[in-house]
């Protein structure tokens, strides 16, 4: 019972913060006989759902309302006195209040994307778990998605008839099939979860914003209203990580609406957006950075450190990010209102010795020496400084040079998207596989998504707080802090392991 009053007091103190009940109660016909069913007790009802780990079906909202203790039951109106007595709330009550929720918060002509009303809704109410739970001492976060698919029966392949769904779409995934890829029918789920800064403290990673959309609207292209909404709110974006699928984009759909905001990226870097992409002034385009003319070309076709590297490995591929850096032209300003900067040459800088820059001659033998410089220098080695416009680099610049050991560890942090998406689908939580939710329309799948959401964000916020504490348990008894196991065993394990004497 103590467990069940928790979870309604939590839930009622997120919904108020929030503050969407009354305004979507507001947007509610009204009716001849008032309705005994508030929006407030019906998301009130989702959410209990939600912690509970049960699927997101409304007759699931009835039992939960119909279980609470008698006083909670008359305070939520799910125990009503009436005219002719005592009435406790039905299913139907339950169905005819969500259908004028949702007809409220769509769209008059559903696109696939979100209304106005419902982004805004959706946007008070992660972000009112984030602020009951305790604000995340951090500006960065982690971006990805994944597919959500729908109940809805897809359209045959003729095309003699739509899909059941009027919103839902065809959309790629990952899968483990040797193909790598499949066809679904449903949405594109994404997620902005928090992640520690840099050099900050750890933090739990909660769930601050969401976007579902139809696969037909490109995800990349559909976070960027999220971040200025974030923005606009007062939130501070510091860095923004994301994999390759969001760099691959055209820089005018996500890198630089994304910069404008103030964000710095942190990305992987699609394999065709690797190595040498022409020349700036006689500077070597590369992997987001710009390079003297005479860097080796080993160096500028080095990439990212597999997952399955060695000790030794890692050793190697650090030292020869390293030694790349040092042919690196480093910005001497900072961009300006339209995104211009100037740049200068390695050697001026004491970072490698040219004869193009006989005063470079004098530095230790430690530097990187040009042995075969251009016989006709390029504008980069014989200017003081270049202009580097924003079209330079325009997808593939960012915080870190890639793939140095800087960028390897800042970017590990965007496993937490991965754990985010993961906890969505286990089976012992709230597992949002085809089935979970067996309403159609973007937006009742969005309302529903949302809740499950906060659930995490809950269960997520209380395991922190769980083992902070037992953190400092151990360190008052003089104890190191309990570090998780390491799971994963790699090919190169397992052979070790095979051929060891």
């Amino acid at each position: 019972m103590s467990s069940v009053t928790g979870e309604l007091e939590r839930s009622e103190r997120i919904l108020d913060t929030a503050g969407v009940c009354e305004r979507i109660e507001t947007l509610l016909p009204v009716g001849v006989r008032p309705r005994q069913l508030r929006v407030r007790t019906l998301l009130v009802g989702m959410l209990l759902v939600a912690l509970d780990r049960r699927p997101a079906h409304l007759r699931r909202v009835h039992q939960a309302l119909l279980s609470l203790p008698e006083h909670d039951q008359r305070r939520l109106a799910v125990h009503a006195r009436w005219r002719e007595g005592w009435h406790r709330l039905t299913y139907r009550q339950i169905e005819y209040t969500f259908t004028r929720v949702v007809r409220a918060l769509s769209k008059p002509e559903p696109d696939g994307a979100p209304s106005q009303l419902l982004s805004d809704v959706l946007d008070r109410l992660l972000e009112a778990s984030v602020q009951v739970l305790g604000e995340p001492c951090s500006t960065s976060y982690a971006v990805d998605w994944t597919d959500l698919e729908a109940w809805a029966r897809p359209p045959p392949k003729d095309g003699t008839r739509p899909g059941h769904d009027p919103e839902a779409g065809w959309g790629h995934r990952t899968s483990t099939h040797p193909a790598q890829n499949e066809l679904f029918y449903g949405y594109y789920l994404q997620a902005l979860t928090s992640v520690r800064d840099e050099h900050g403290p750890e933090i739990p990673e909660l769930v601050r914003r969401i976007h579902l959309a139809s696969p037909q609207h490109d995800p990349p292209a559909q976070i960027i209203p999220v971040l200025q909404r974030m923005l606009a709110s007062g939130i501070v974006i510091g860095d923004l990580l994301a994999d390759s699928g969001y760099s691959y984009r055209q820089p005018a759909t996500f890198a630089f609406p994304a910069r404008a905001l103030g964000a710095q990226l942190i990305v992987d870097l699609h394999p065709n957006d690797r190595g040498p992409k022409g020349t700036h002034h006689g500077a070597i385009i590369n992997n987001g950075r710009l390079y003297c003319p005479a860097t080796p070309t080993t160096l500028l076709e080095l990439g990212p450190l597999h997952r399955a590297a060695t000790s030794e490995q890692t050793v190697i591929h650090d030292q020869q990010s390293a030694e790349l850096a040092h042919y690196k032209l480093s910005p001497i300003t900072r961009p300006d209102h339209d995104g211009y900067h100037r740049a200068s040459c390695p050697a001026a800088q004491g970072k490698l010795r040219c004869p193009h820059k006989p005063a470079s001659l004098t530095l230790p033998n430690n530097r990187p020496t040009i042995l075969d410089p251009p016989e006709h220098p390029p504008a980069c080695c014989t200017q003081q400084t270049i202009t580097v416009p924003p079209t330079v680099n325009a997808k593939t610049a960012q915080k870190h040079d890639y793939p140095s050991a800087a960028h390897r560890t800042s970017y590990n942090r965007r496993t937490a998207a991965e754990r985010t998406f993961a906890t969505l689908t286990d089976r012992a939580t709230n597992d949002l596989s085809r089935g979970w939710c067996r309403q159609m329309g973007l937006t009742p799948i969005a309302l529903h998504t949302a809740t499950a959401l906060i659930a995490r964000n809950i269960r997520v916020a209380d395991s922190f707080t769980a083992r902070q504490a037992e953190n400092q348990r151990r360190a008052d008894r003089g104890l190191r802090p309990k570090h998780r196991k390491r799971r994963r065993t790699t090919i190169h394990d397992l052979t070790a392991t095979a051929h060891a004497p």
